[in-house]
Protein backbone atom coordinates (compact mmCIF):
# COMPACT_ATOMS: atom_id res chain seq x y z
CA UNK A 1 0.00 0.00 0.00
CA UNK A 2 1.17 3.52 -1.31
CA UNK A 3 1.93 6.21 1.85
CA UNK A 4 -0.12 9.16 1.01
CA UNK A 5 2.27 12.42 2.58
CA UNK A 6 0.68 14.55 5.11
CA UNK A 7 0.88 17.98 5.10
CA UNK A 8 0.79 20.29 7.93
CA UNK A 9 -2.47 22.84 8.03
CA UNK A 10 -1.41 26.17 6.96
CA UNK A 11 -2.06 27.70 10.31
CA UNK A 12 0.42 25.17 11.83
CA UNK A 13 3.11 25.41 9.64
CA UNK A 14 3.38 29.23 10.28
CA UNK A 15 3.64 28.15 14.16
CA UNK A 16 6.13 25.51 13.47
CA UNK A 17 7.94 28.03 11.97
CA UNK A 18 8.11 30.46 14.47
CA UNK A 19 8.83 28.08 16.88
CA UNK A 20 11.94 27.06 15.45
CA UNK A 21 13.58 31.08 15.65
CA UNK A 22 12.40 31.09 19.09
CA UNK A 23 12.19 28.34 21.86
CA UNK A 24 9.97 30.15 24.22
CA UNK A 25 6.97 30.44 21.64
CA UNK A 26 7.77 26.51 20.86
CA UNK A 27 6.56 26.00 24.43
CA UNK A 28 3.57 28.91 24.54
CA UNK A 29 2.32 27.97 20.82
CA UNK A 30 2.27 24.33 21.81
CA UNK A 31 0.56 25.10 24.60
CA UNK A 32 -2.12 27.27 23.14
CA UNK A 33 -2.93 25.17 19.70
CA UNK A 34 -2.66 21.87 21.02
CA UNK A 35 -3.71 21.56 24.96
CA UNK A 36 -5.75 24.82 24.58
CA UNK A 37 -3.72 26.19 28.10
CA UNK A 38 -3.23 29.54 27.51
CA UNK A 39 -5.17 31.11 30.20
CA UNK A 40 -3.45 28.26 32.55
CA UNK A 41 -0.06 29.38 31.55
CA UNK A 42 -0.89 33.17 32.45
CA UNK A 43 -1.90 32.39 35.70
CA UNK A 44 1.16 30.37 36.13
CA UNK A 45 3.46 33.01 34.78
CA UNK A 46 1.65 35.36 37.38
CA UNK A 47 2.47 33.24 40.36
CA UNK A 48 6.00 33.21 39.58
CA UNK A 49 6.37 37.49 39.43
CA UNK A 50 8.08 38.34 42.63
CA UNK A 51 4.44 39.84 43.64
CA UNK A 52 3.05 36.86 44.18
CA UNK A 53 5.93 35.21 45.78
CA UNK A 54 6.54 37.92 48.28
CA UNK A 55 2.47 37.57 49.29
CA UNK A 56 3.09 33.71 49.62
CA UNK A 57 5.95 34.46 52.22
CA UNK A 58 3.57 36.79 53.72
CA UNK A 59 0.74 34.96 54.12
CA UNK A 60 3.04 31.93 55.17
CA UNK A 61 4.98 33.98 57.65
CA UNK A 62 1.42 35.24 59.24
CA UNK A 63 0.03 31.66 59.44
CA UNK A 64 3.30 30.66 61.04
CA UNK A 65 3.54 33.43 63.85
CA UNK A 66 -0.15 32.47 64.67
CA UNK A 67 0.93 29.10 65.29
CA UNK A 68 4.00 30.20 67.54
CA UNK A 69 2.05 32.69 69.23
CA UNK A 70 -0.65 29.59 70.29
CA UNK A 71 1.05 27.01 70.81
CA UNK A 72 3.68 27.87 73.54
CA UNK A 73 0.05 28.74 75.86
CA UNK A 74 -0.39 25.15 75.91
CA UNK A 75 2.79 23.36 75.62
CA UNK A 76 4.50 25.37 78.55
CA UNK A 77 1.75 23.47 80.91
CA UNK A 78 3.70 20.38 79.91
CA UNK A 79 6.66 19.00 80.48
CA UNK A 80 9.45 18.85 77.36
CA UNK A 81 8.94 15.76 75.48
CA UNK A 82 12.67 15.78 74.65
CA UNK A 83 13.55 15.71 78.74
CA UNK A 84 11.09 13.09 79.36
CA UNK A 85 12.11 10.66 77.12
CA UNK A 86 15.85 10.79 77.83
CA UNK A 87 16.62 8.22 80.18
CA UNK A 88 18.03 9.64 84.09
CA UNK A 89 20.56 7.91 85.33
CA UNK A 90 21.21 8.40 89.42
CA UNK A 91 24.92 10.12 88.29
CA UNK A 92 22.45 12.86 86.58
CA UNK A 93 21.32 13.51 89.91
CA UNK A 94 24.05 13.08 92.39
CA UNK A 95 26.63 15.21 91.03
CA UNK A 96 24.05 18.26 89.86
CA UNK A 97 23.43 18.07 93.30
CA UNK A 98 26.85 17.59 94.88
CA UNK A 99 28.54 20.31 92.80
CA UNK A 100 25.45 23.07 94.99
CA UNK A 101 26.17 22.06 97.80
CA UNK A 102 30.10 22.34 97.36
CA UNK A 103 29.17 26.08 95.86
CA UNK A 104 27.22 26.62 99.06
CA UNK A 105 29.89 25.20 101.28
CA UNK A 106 32.48 27.02 99.67
CA UNK A 107 30.87 30.03 99.71
CA UNK A 108 29.95 30.35 103.35
CA UNK A 109 33.43 29.43 104.13
CA UNK A 110 34.45 32.48 102.66
CA UNK A 111 31.34 34.60 104.25
CA UNK A 112 33.39 33.88 107.67
CA UNK A 113 36.76 34.96 106.44
CA UNK A 114 34.76 38.32 104.84
CA UNK A 115 33.03 39.08 107.66
CA UNK A 116 35.04 41.58 108.58
CA UNK A 117 35.18 43.41 105.77
CA UNK A 118 31.00 43.40 105.84
CA UNK A 119 31.25 41.42 102.68
CA UNK A 120 28.52 38.10 102.08
CA UNK A 121 29.86 35.78 99.48
CA UNK A 122 26.37 33.35 99.99
CA UNK A 123 23.93 35.39 98.80
CA UNK A 124 20.15 34.38 97.17
CA UNK A 125 20.63 35.11 93.39
CA UNK A 126 23.63 32.62 93.65
CA UNK A 127 21.51 29.95 94.62
CA UNK A 128 19.15 30.58 90.61
CA UNK A 129 22.98 30.53 89.31
CA UNK A 130 24.02 27.48 90.86
CA UNK A 131 20.96 26.15 89.72
CA UNK A 132 21.15 26.99 86.35
CA UNK A 133 25.19 25.90 85.65
CA UNK A 134 24.66 22.29 87.03
CA UNK A 135 21.18 21.56 85.92
CA UNK A 136 21.33 23.00 82.64
CA UNK A 137 24.82 23.66 81.49
CA UNK A 138 23.74 24.29 77.87
CA UNK A 139 21.40 26.77 78.44
CA UNK A 140 21.83 30.71 77.21
CA UNK A 141 21.88 31.53 80.89
CA UNK A 142 24.69 29.52 81.63
CA UNK A 143 27.37 31.38 79.07
CA UNK A 144 30.21 33.14 80.78
CA UNK A 145 29.87 36.16 78.59
CA UNK A 146 25.69 36.23 79.33
CA UNK A 147 26.38 35.83 83.39
CA UNK A 148 29.55 38.07 84.12
CA UNK A 149 28.03 40.80 81.41
CA UNK A 150 25.00 40.78 83.30
CA UNK A 151 26.30 40.12 87.04
CA UNK A 152 28.27 43.25 86.37
CA UNK A 153 25.79 45.43 84.48
CA UNK A 154 22.74 44.59 86.96
CA UNK A 155 24.77 44.97 90.17
CA UNK A 156 26.35 48.59 89.05
CA UNK A 157 22.53 49.68 87.81
CA UNK A 158 21.40 48.67 91.54
CA UNK A 159 24.16 51.21 93.08
CA UNK A 160 23.30 53.90 90.53
CA UNK A 161 19.68 53.67 91.58
CA UNK A 162 20.15 53.83 95.11
CA UNK A 163 22.38 56.74 94.81
CA UNK A 164 19.93 58.88 93.05
CA UNK A 165 16.21 57.83 94.02
CA UNK A 166 17.43 56.46 97.50
CA UNK A 167 15.78 53.21 99.14
CA UNK A 168 12.03 52.70 98.30
CA UNK A 169 9.64 51.27 95.49
CA UNK A 170 10.63 53.83 93.07
CA UNK A 171 14.76 52.61 92.88
CA UNK A 172 13.58 49.48 92.86
CA UNK A 173 11.08 49.85 89.64
CA UNK A 174 14.10 51.65 88.24
CA UNK A 175 16.45 49.86 88.84
CA UNK A 176 14.98 46.30 87.75
CA UNK A 177 13.48 47.92 84.11
CA UNK A 178 16.72 49.20 83.57
CA UNK A 179 18.57 45.60 84.21
CA UNK A 180 15.90 44.02 82.28
CA UNK A 181 16.44 46.94 78.96
CA UNK A 182 20.10 45.98 79.71
CA UNK A 183 20.60 42.27 79.05
CA UNK A 184 18.25 42.51 76.16
CA UNK A 185 20.59 45.43 74.62
CA UNK A 186 23.47 43.82 75.29
CA UNK A 187 22.37 40.19 74.34
CA UNK A 188 23.12 38.90 78.06
CA UNK A 189 20.18 36.69 79.24
CA UNK A 190 21.19 36.01 82.74
CA UNK A 191 17.63 36.13 84.74
CA UNK A 192 19.40 35.70 87.99
CA UNK A 193 21.29 39.03 87.40
CA UNK A 194 17.83 40.86 87.74
CA UNK A 195 17.30 40.50 91.55
CA UNK A 196 21.03 41.79 92.39
CA UNK A 197 19.72 45.29 91.99
CA UNK A 198 17.28 44.70 94.37
CA UNK A 199 19.15 43.06 96.57
CA UNK A 200 21.20 46.06 96.90
CA UNK A 201 18.46 48.97 97.80
CA UNK A 202 16.82 46.88 100.24
CA UNK A 203 20.14 45.62 101.65
CA UNK A 204 21.46 48.12 104.47
CA UNK A 205 24.66 45.81 105.05
CA UNK A 206 26.06 46.07 101.25
CA UNK A 207 25.22 49.93 100.76
CA UNK A 208 28.85 50.58 101.92
CA UNK A 209 30.34 48.59 99.20
CA UNK A 210 28.96 51.36 96.84
CA UNK A 211 30.29 50.30 93.13
CA UNK A 212 32.78 47.00 94.87
CA UNK A 213 29.36 45.41 94.43
CA UNK A 214 29.69 45.22 90.84
CA UNK A 215 32.39 42.65 91.61
CA UNK A 216 31.77 41.19 94.84
CA UNK A 217 29.69 38.68 95.80
CA UNK A 218 28.20 38.39 92.09
CA UNK A 219 31.30 38.24 90.01
CA UNK A 220 33.84 36.76 92.42
CA UNK A 221 30.96 34.15 93.33
CA UNK A 222 30.33 33.11 89.88
CA UNK A 223 34.17 32.51 89.12
CA UNK A 224 33.99 30.11 91.69
CA UNK A 225 31.07 28.19 90.60
CA UNK A 226 32.11 28.22 86.63
CA UNK A 227 34.77 26.11 88.08
CA UNK A 228 32.61 23.68 90.03
CA UNK A 229 30.57 23.41 86.57
CA UNK A 230 33.48 22.06 85.09
CA UNK A 231 34.26 19.64 87.50
CA UNK A 232 30.23 18.82 87.38
CA UNK A 233 30.38 18.45 83.95
CA UNK A 234 33.23 16.52 83.61
CA UNK A 235 31.64 14.08 86.59
CA UNK A 236 28.50 13.40 84.43
CA UNK A 237 30.09 12.83 81.46
CA UNK A 238 32.78 9.91 82.75
CA UNK A 239 31.41 8.93 85.84
CA UNK A 240 27.74 7.31 85.05
CA UNK A 241 25.83 5.46 87.55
Amino acid sequence: MASVPVKPLPLLRRNLAAASKSPTMLVNGSSRHFLGLSTYNESLRQLRTPASLSHVRRVRTVVASAGNLTAPSWDSWKPDKTAAATALMLSDIIWPAAGAFAAMAILGRMDQLLSPKGISMSVAPLGAVSAILFITPSAPAARKYNMFLAQIGCAAIGVAAFSVFGPGWLARSVALAASVAFMVIARANHPPAASLPLMFIDGAKLHHLNLWYALFPGAAACVILCLLQSIVCYLKENMKF
